[in-house]
This record gives structure tokens, sequence and C-alpha cells, in this order.
């Protein structure tokens, strides 16, 4: 299908849906907590990590169907938009319950709004998409994705050129990020787009200073890092991506307390703020 920036077009995406299925196994698990350098129990019903929906019943399509980027090609599922870059803008969890091992998971996906607009690098296309999560029945997780299409030409510049350095709080992790751990995410969600693990695409063909770290990687990792912070899941995060974070310098998350819940930000070591989220109780 021919892509197009033509708003109305576009807009006739609104409400479309797709639905997939997948069971937890403990492979998953174990895999997913090898991943972040993580432990937990691998029996039937026992709760699963937090936010490995995001590598459950992923949008899948044949090799010989993806762009030149390595995602699938639009027009089906997501609108048929006229712009290369994409990138996640932000979105929000709200949980519901717990997935636990062992448990038939349901995603249904639908398309909630689509807008185009001129930003100060050009036009730019963002695509909303709930997603409704449900295991052996029960509602366990509502996400929206807010995802962004960007013209070819406006590729981000140096981090250190967007924005000061973020701030340390005295509560924060650092997570050493390697292409070892790009390519393990990108395998465990089934997510083909180079930049997250093909150097020389990166930053020879979309003019990247390196790879990128995946914005469900650091989502991933913040909270995580605000249930340890609270020992228990947080039933609502709300989160709106900055900047990009490059394959570098460490990957460090903060937080303060915030009105009951926690004010919670990622950035890389020296960088700006990549993700920068509220976590509610």
């Amino acid at each position: 299908m021919t892509p197009t920036l033509d708003p109305d077009r576009l807009r006739q995406w609104i409400g479309r849906e797709e639905t997939a299925v997948e069971q937890v196994t403990p492979a998953l698990v174990q895999r997913f907590n090898a991943t972040f350098n993580r432990s937990g129990p691998l029996d039937h019903g026992a709760k699963a990590p937090l936010l490995i929906h995001l590598c459950l019943a992923p949008a899948v399509a044949n090799t010989d169907q993806l762009g030149h980027d390595g995602h699938p090609e639009l027009g089906d599922f997501h609108p048929p938009v006229a712009l290369p870059r994409r990138m996640w803008a932000g979105g929000a969890f709200d949980f519901h319950g717990p997935l636990c091992i062992g448990d038939q998971v349901s995603r249904r996906s639908v398309i909630a709004d689509v807008a185009v607009k001129q930003g100060r690098s050009g036009p730019l296309c963002f695509v909303s998409v709930l997603h409704h999560i449900s295991a052996n029945g029960r509602s366990v997780l509502t996400e929206r994705q807010d995802i962004v299409y960007r013209a070819a030409d406006s590729a981000p510049v140096a981090p250190s050129a967007l924005a000061p350095p973020a701030p340390l709080s005295p509560r924060h992790r650092r997570i050493v990020t390697s292409p070892t751990l790009l390519f393990r995410y990108s395998a465990l969600t089934f997510n083909g787009h180079r930049i997250h693990y093909d150097a020389a695409f990166a930053t020879q063909t979309e003019g990247y200073p390196a790879l990128i770290v995946h914005g469900p990687l650091q989502a991933t990792a913040l909270v995580q890092f605000a249930a340890d912070m609270k020992g228990r899941p947080p039933k609502r995060v709300e989160y709106r991506n900055l900047s990009p974070v490059f394959l570098g310098p460490d990957l460090m998350i903060s937080a303060t307390e915030e009105d009951g819940g926690l004010s919670i930000w990622t950035h890389a070591d020296g960088g700006p703020v990549s993700v920068q989220a509220r976590a509610l109780w």
C-alpha cells in the first residue's frame, strides 16, 4: 500500500483492531529475567515479571514483508504513514492484576487516534494504540502506546546537545548497556527494527551516533525499579519519551517520592532525561 500523509485517509485507520494469543511459559520468563539480570520462580501459577507482556503475542510478518528498516510494512493494522522514522513518544500502563506463568494471554490492539502535525524538524504523525491484555478471560493490563513518525532528515543529534544533563537522585539504579543486551531484548520482543542491533544501519543509513536503546526496554527497567522501591507493583505508570538514549554510557534510572507516588526518569549517564514517568499506587 502506498504510504500517505493525508490526515483524512490516515484517520480511517482509527478503530482498526488486531488480536493475538500466546501462553506465558517458564522458558520465556527465564529468558526475560536473564536479560534484565533478575531471578524469580518458574513454577506454574507463579507471578510473571512486570511488562513481560511486551514480549508476548508480537506482531508477526514474514521476512520478505519487512521494510528496509526491519519493521513490517505499514498499511495493514498500522496506518500507512509516509514518514520513515518511527519512535515511541510516550504512553501509559494501567495494571489490573498479575500475569502468571501458564496463563493464556490475549492481546487486543486498537488504533485509538491518528494526528498529523508540523514540528520544528518537519512533519510528524502521531499514532495512539490501545492494547487490552487479558489472561484466561480476566483483564490484567491496559496499555496506551503513542508512536511518532518523523521525516528521514530529522534524526536526533548527539544527546549532549539536546538538553542539560539529567539530575541523579539518591535513589537510583545503573544498568550496563551493551549490544548484547539490545540484541537480546530485540529477540525477546521479536522486534526487527535495525536501529537497535545493526550499528552500520543506525549510523550510516539512519544518521544516529550509535545504536538506540529501546523505549520498551527503558520502560521495563523503570517499572521494575519503581516496584522494587515500593515493594509492590504500581497501579498506573504514565510516561513521555523526551530524548533517545544511545549505546555507550550506562543507562541510569532515578526516582523521587511525589504525592504518594514516584517521579521517575531514565537517562544515559551524563545525558539529558530520556523517559520521564510518574508511577502511582
